[in-house]
């Protein structure tokens, strides 16, 4: 795997895999509310290139940045991890 500077890397859950070698992942984060100061609970949702199919429904995946593959998909898949 090559690198050129630093790569994002982060792990979600897949919530769709309809579309040909590309699934739909929710990343969640938390952070803390300005004003109420409480942990909030975020999630935003990623398009990655799985160029075998292998992910499916359910599954923990980790993914990287990468060059911009289609008008959505800046992400690639690295691993399944169950």
């Amino acid at each position: 795997m090559e690198t050129r500077g630093r790569m994002k890397i982060r792990t979600g859950t897949v919530i769709s895999d309809k579309i040909s070698k590309t699934i739909v992942i929710r990343v969640d984060r938390t952070t803390k509310h300005a004003k109420y100061k409480r942990v909030v609970k975020k999630s935003s949702k990623v398009m990655v290139h799985d160029e075998k199919n292998e992910a499916k429904i359910g599954d923990k995946v980790r993914v990287r940045e990468t060059r911009p593959l289609s008008k959505n998909k800046k992400w690639k898949l690295i691993e399944v991890i169950k």
